[in-house]
This record gives structure tokens, sequence and C-alpha cells, in this order.
């Protein structure tokens, strides 16, 4: 008896939800009759020229990442190259450090990461030195040069970003130290 009055009760309450959700549809408005109808309200404003009107209120982008906090075209025609499984600075890489070192002096409160890179041959773990040293090579001679030590940071990337059995100008290209300016502490 119970069972029978437990499926009555559940049967009459799903017919009133369902009869309560079943109300008349509201009437839709006449378009005319609405405040923004046919030809009601006010005008479309009329169009300005943007050129004028910002042109004067535009201000210089900051080429800083704001993800990294690196600025990686300041300085990115200062590359040092190095040749083959070499770590010394050639005579004619110098004058891109004298550069840099320019650029830090008027540029007080940024710093310079320098990335040591190597070509696709060699070990993994080879590599990662080679680029250490490269760094470490770009630093000490900023250094001797006047860069005050704690606006240097170095790091080696060795092969990671080097082009798998590229071809021999391709390599040169990738045995280098990128100079990053990084923004301030």
């Amino acid at each position: 008896m119970k069972l029978v009055s437990k499926k009555l009760s559940l049967v009459l309450a799903s017919a009133a939800l369902v009869l309560a959700g079943c109300s008349k549809k509201p009437e839709r408005p006449n378009p005319g009759s609405t405040v923004l109808g046919q030809g009601v309200g006010p005008a479309p404003a009329a169009p300005t020229d943007l050129s004028t009107d910002l042109g004067s209120k535009l201000e210089a982008r900051d080429e800083f990442d704001p993800l990294t906090g690196q600025n990686r075209t300041a300085l990115a025609g200062n590359t040092v190259y190095f040749e083959f499984d070499q770590s010394s600075i050639k005579a004619s890489e110098r004058e891109k450090l004298k550069t840099a070192k320019e650029y830090l002096d008027k540029n007080a409160g940024q710093r310079l990461l320098l990335e040591g890179h190597c070509d696709w041959r060699g070990t993994a773990e080879y590599n990662l030195g080679l680029g250490d040293r490269r760094a470490a090579a770009v630093k000490k001679y900023l250094l001797s040069i006047g860069v005050p030590a704690d606006r240097i940071e170095t790091v080696s990337k060795g092969s990671l970003e080097a082009k798998p059995n590229a071809d021999a100008p391709t390599m040169e290209k990738d045995r280098r130290v990128d100079l990053v300016v990084l923004k301030g502490k």
C-alpha cells in the first residue's frame, strides 16, 4: 500500500511540475513601439577621424616583453660570434661589446643577459658547457672594460636552439652569444 501511494504522489508531483511549466508564451512587442524601434531614438553618431585624434596621444611602445622583462631588439645587431669549438672572443667582435657597454652606460636601470649558444655538433652536455664558456668569456671582457658585475647575467642554451644537420653558414650563426637587455631590478 505504501509503495502505491509513493508512486501515485510521485506521478502527481511530476504532472504538477509539467503543467506549471507550460504557461502561455509572452507576446513579442512590435518593433515600432520600442525605444530603439524604427525611426525612434537618437541619431547614430557621426564617424570621427581617428588618425588626427590619436596621433598626438600615441606614446613610444615599451620594447620589453611583459612576461619575461626582456628586450631582444636593443642589442640584436651586437651578437658575438665564435669559431667552431672555441670560446675566445675574436678581435673583430670586441667592438660589439664596447657598444653594449655604451648602451648600459646610457640606460642605468638595465642589465644584460648573455645567452651562450652552439651549433648542433657535439653532445648536449658538451654544448651546454661550451655555451657557458662562451657566455663567461663575454662577461669577463665586459667586466674588463668597466661594466659592473651586478649588471651581467649568463646562461647557456648549448645546442637547444641550433638547427640539426645544418649547413656551414647556418652553423656559423648558431655559434654565438646573444646580448639580451633586461629591466632593472
